[in-house]
């Protein structure tokens, strides 16, 4: 005779909902990753969006000095190409983490210097466009 819980239901029932709801929740996990990688791509297309901008749109638009808005827009090019690259490594890792059942934090080697990148990029447009007045 099976053992009954007080809320009706066997031990082996019970412990086939938690698999089931571990389950749902590392599937749930990976879909998170997924969307996060998927910003990772939209923040790269974007990056690549400021740097056509800023390095061929606004100089043609605007005149003043090329090289400057060709320096700026390379910045951003380059930024672009380091969020999508990274977002895949750290998609890898973190996919990799959760068939472990561990976590795996960020890389501040790469998002610290990006994040300076990304600053100094929009401190150099800043001046451009007062320049430019």
């Amino acid at each position: 005779m099976q053992r009954m819980t007080s809320a009706g239901e066997s031990p082996s029932a019970r412990m086939g909902a938690e698999r089931e709801q571990a389950a749902d929740a590392t599937r749930r996990t990976r879909l998170a990753t997924e969307r996060t990688y998927l910003a990772w791509w939209r923040t790269g297309l974007t990056a690549f969006a400021v740097s056509l901008g800023a390095g061929r749109l606004v100089p043609a638009i605007a005149g003043g000095p090329q090289i400057l808005y060709s320096l700026v827009g390379i910045l951003f090019a380059l930024l672009g190409v380091t969020l999508i690259a990274y977002g895949r490594h750290r998609s890898r890792e973190v996919d990799a983490a959760i068939s472990e059942g561990r976590y795996e934090r960020a890389d501040e080697r790469v998002l610290a210097p990006t994040a300076l990148v990304a600053a100094v990029g929009g401190v150099l447009l800043s001046a451009l466009i007062l320049i430019d007045r």
